[in-house]
């Protein structure tokens, strides 16, 4: 198809088209060359240039060719041609003129003069028929190619498309089921879909100290709090890498940091850190996680609750002036080691504003 197209289209047009085709290609594949050092594609541009090269030179020559005079022919060869045959045949002519002299004039005589004939209308020139404007045909060919050019380059960055990947390399889930009716009679609380769409940013993994990695696994939850039945909110969502874990959850109760922190003290806590975050009272504090193990050989039947590896939380209020409720950090690895808690506010005040705004 594309071969029967170029060799329909007018010169002018199939050779601009295949200069801009094969300029576009050739730079283009030459930039990702030289970016990615790939030798092979460094090749293939070579070839695109070359080629386009050659287009060129082809253009040069034909314009080249329009504009120099063609040769004009001579007819004096046929009059020379023809003289010799007057003079042989001279004599014979001047007799026979002689003898259709008297005939003519007899009949003159015997018929009526006729009336003279009409001049003869003037034949009109003939125009020249109008040859189209190379450069037009090469201008306007070389804007078209090079407008579909810029389209086909810089169209992806402009309008990226609906069914790329994540950057970070999963999505979070759409929770269909109905929250719970402890989410309806709190004012402002948030779901999980929320809170997963807040914690699986595509810069999650830099900010974990981590920015090779990318996310094998990302969920939501609208549960509530336990021991409350059902009528505290606590959403959460988690995001899972080949290092670390991250959970952020919401839990919509009268609990205040304040508070928090003397229960931490009352339990022998001792390694909790107050601080302010986003201008709202928080607390650093570590514990274990908790490992069920599900033993799917037996109807999926709960096995032992283990102690996991230990994680880090930070605790935020869930306004500034700490009225009751907290959003929950927590990062872990299966290996046990922590990142440096400097991380987990980097996550919260990055995360935290997605969530409630910036003056939250």
């Amino acid at each position: 198809m594309l071969g029967l197209l170029l060799r329909i289209l007018p010169f002018w047009v199939r050779e601009p088209l295949l200069i801009v085709v094969g300029a576009v290609f050739g730079v283009r594949i030459a930039y990702l060359a030289v970016h990615d050092e790939e030798p092979v594609a460094a090749g293939i541009a070579l070839v695109f240039l070359v080629f386009t090269a050659v287009r060129v030179r082809t253009v040069v020559r034909a314009l080249r060719a329009r504009r120099k005079p063609e040769p004009v022919d001579g007819g004096g060869g046929g009059d020379s041609a023809g003289g010799g045959d007057g003079a042989g045949g001279e004599d014979r002519t001047d007799r026979a003129d002689g003898r259709d002299g008297v005939a003519a004039s007899a009949a003159h005589q015997s018929e009526p003069q006729a009336a003279p004939a009409p001049p003869a209308a003037p034949v009109a020139p003939a125009v020249p028929e109008k040859e189209p404007n190379a450069w037009g045909q090469a201008v306007a060919a070389v804007a078209v190619f090079a407008a579909i050019g810029f389209a086909l380059w810089f169209g992806p960055r402009i309008l990226p498309s609906e069914d790329a990947a994540p950057a970070n390399g999963v999505s979070c889930p759409d929770l269909e089921e109905e929250p719970p009716s402890a989410y309806r009679d709190t004012p402002g609380a948030v779901t999980g879909d929320v809170l997963c769409r807040a914690l699986n940013r595509p810069d999650l993994a830099g900010l974990l100290g981590t920015p090779g990695e990318t996310a094998t696994a990302a969920s939501g939850d609208n549960g509530t709090a336990p021991l409350t039945d059902g009528k505290v909110a606590q959403p959460e969502a988690e995001v899972t890498f080949d290092t670390y874990t991250v959970n952020v959850s919401a839990t919509y109760n009268d609990l205040t940091i304040a508070q928090y922190v003397k229960l931490l003290e009352t339990g022998g806590q001792r390694d909790h850190q107050p601080l302010s975050v986003l201008g709202r009272p928080a607390v650093f504090s570590s514990d274990h996680t908790m490992r069920i193990s599900i033993d799917l050989a037996n109807g999926a039947s709960g096995g032992p609750v283990e102690q996991g590896p230990l994680a880090r939380t930070l605790t935020v209020a869930l306004d500034r002036e700490d009225r009751g409720g907290s959003y929950d950090i927590t990062v872990w690895s299966e290996s046990g080691g922590l990142p440096e808690d400097g991380v987990l506010l980097g996550i919260a005040e990055e995360v935290l504003p997605a969530v409630t705004g910036p003056a939250g």
